[in-house]
């Protein structure tokens, strides 16, 4: 990630410029202040051609400000710095002025252009059209009612929030709620803008406009963060408007009050308050927030963290308590197998061969887990045929290896809707669930032979991250759309000690709010759009 921000900050043209040019006028600068400098009739087309061809927009602005006697701007102070610069012979210097100040301004607005970079990805992949049953044509979703009956088929993206009226499939709602597996989703069950029907086919009654789904509101307020100015920010926006009256002010009693109170001549005096104006020009106080707001958000873009302004950065020294997400923040985001249970004579490679010889037929994120176990393992798969999934409950097939040729896996609801299950497989999926696992039944001919149980998988450094905040003062509280039962157990594991699960986007903001009132400032550190 960091190798990519840095090509796109060293494929931005207007940067290099400006990079090549603080090198170029950096070293005449120092050749000047070293007693060298080039003849007037070079230096001054040059550096003449430097400051127009980098500080044109400032130049502008500066200008227009002085038409307008706005004497508050910064831009005007630049202007009369570099002038002054000019009229006093030191060329380096009205060039070193422009552009330091250009470069703050450039790094500024590259990191906000930046931040708002991926979220920009995202709107851009939402659906911008949608099926009306009715019409049995595509429709603009801005064009598309309250009470509109869509038509979602598998693999399409749901274009609007809805309640599913006709059909059940499995939905990833993973950009919204952030929980890592598909969701079932049957007539009755609400769904969201910007998820993904996996499998089934699906018609859904419209309950909100395009611009008051769920994303639509998680985009808006994400956009508008980012317009958020720091402190700091505000603070040397306040202060140049008082500073460059002020350095005026100042510049003009030096010429005035000698030269009409004493009688001394005008030249020295105009010359000595020209200096005042280039020795006051505040570019380092200009460019100082700038490069240290994008460098913060360079940083933590390169760790994998995205900061939508100045402000954030601020805010973060204050933070009493840390809000995490569970999936790919404290977690991979992606299940994997932790359990194998045989029951009777089977064995844990048997089991395992059987069940993944079912699912390498299947692209259900739990299935991939199984085949990914199996060949962790370098267990053979079992063969097998006549492969029939059963939404949202599992599948069946024929192992052509076993004895028992016909084969059961999934839920255990499912199970139990074939043949009976006795007590010790309900009472050991009941204590999986309990730490917090998913777990698949595998039956054949009547008879449970095993049970495979899977898990988000933890990454190994938020134990230490949530350790490390802890020995800084800081409280870490889970808030999580998963369900409580993997939520709690990912909490336990890495010593959290408060959780709020199964929590929509709009209960986090709440959630966020009385964390705040309780402790005192809040950061939420999250892994997508669903956390923004």
């Amino acid at each position: 990630m960091e190798t990519k921000i840095k090509q796109s900050l060293w494929a931005d043209r207007k940067f290099l410029w400006l990079v090549f040019s603080v090198a170029i006028v950096a070293i005449f600068e120092f050749l000047s202040l070293a007693g060298w400098q080039l003849p007037t009739r070079v230096a001054l087309p040059f550096f003449a051609t430097v400051v127009l061809g980098i500080g044109y927009r400032t130049i502008w602005h500066g200008l227009r400000a002085l038409a307008r006697l706005n004497f508050r701007s910064i831009q005007l102070l630049m202007v009369i710095a570099v002038g002054g610069a000019f009229y006093l012979g030191e060329y380096p210097e009205a060039a070193v002025v422009i552009v330091l100040f250009t470069l703050g301004e450039r790094l500024e607005a590259f990191g906000i252009e930046r931040s708002k970079s991926a979220l920009q990805a995202l709107v851009e992949r939402t659906p911008k059209t949608a099926t009306v049953k009715s019409l049995e044509a595509e429709v603009s979703v801005d064009q598309i009612k309250v009470g509109d009956i869509l038509v979602v088929k598998p693999s399409d993206m749901i274009a609007m929030d809805g309640e599913i009226v006709s059909g059940f499939s499995s939905v990833d709602e993973s950009t919204i709620t952030g929980e890592p597996l598909p969701k079932d989703k049957h007539e009755g069950d609400s769904v969201f803008a910007g998820t993904l029907n996996m499998h089934g086919y699906l018609e859904v009654r419209v309950k909100k406009a395009a611009k008051d789904s769920t994303l639509s509101k998680i985009i808006d307020t994400t956009f508008n963060a980012t317009k958020a100015k720091a402190d700091t920010q505000k603070f040397i926006e306040t202060f140049s408007k008082y500073y460059t009256p002020a350095i005026l002010f100042i510049a003009v009693l030096m010429i005035a009050v000698p030269t009409l109170m004493f009688g001394e001549s005008f030249e020295p005096w105009f010359r000595e308050s020209l200096t005042l104006l280039v020795i006051a020009c505040p570019c380092a106080l200009v460019i100082s927030t700038p490069i240290s707001i994008y460098s913060a958000i360079g940083n933590a873009s390169a760790r994998g963290a995205l900061i939508k302004g100045g402000k954030y950065i601020e805010a973060l020294g204050r933070v009493k308590v840390v809000a995490v997400d569970k999936t790919r923040t404290l977690t991979y985001g992606r299940p994997k197998v932790t359990d194998v249970v045989p029951f009777g004579e089977r064995t844990r490679e048997h089991l395992l061969a059987c069940a993944a010889g079912i699912e390498i037929y299947s692209e259900h994120p739990l299935a991939v887990s199984i085949t990914e176990a199996a060949k962790g393992e370098n267990i053979p798969f079992h063969r097998a045929e006549n492969f029939l999934a059963v939404l949202g409950k599992g599948a069946k097939a024929d192992c052509v290896v076993c004895y028992d040729r016909a084969h059961l896996i999934g839920k255990l609801p499912f199970i139990r809707e074939e043949h009976a299950v006795g007590e010790e497989v309900i009472n050991r999926v009941d204590a999986l669930q309990r730490e917090g696992k998913t777990s698949m039944v595998i039956s054949a001919d009547g008879q449970v032979e095993g049970i495979i149980a899977v898990t988000d998988e933890l990454k190994p450094e938020s134990k230490v991250a949530v350790a490390e905040l802890r020995g800084l003062g800081v409280e870490c509280v889970m808030l999580t759309g998963d369900h409580h039962a993997p939520a709690q157990a990912i909490a336990d594991a890495v010593d959290i000690r408060e959780v709020r699960a199964e929590l929509l986007p709009e209960d986090k903001a709440t959630a966020i709010r009385d964390l705040t009132a309780k402790y005192g400032p809040v950061a939420m550190v999250g892994d997508g759009v669903n956390d923004a």
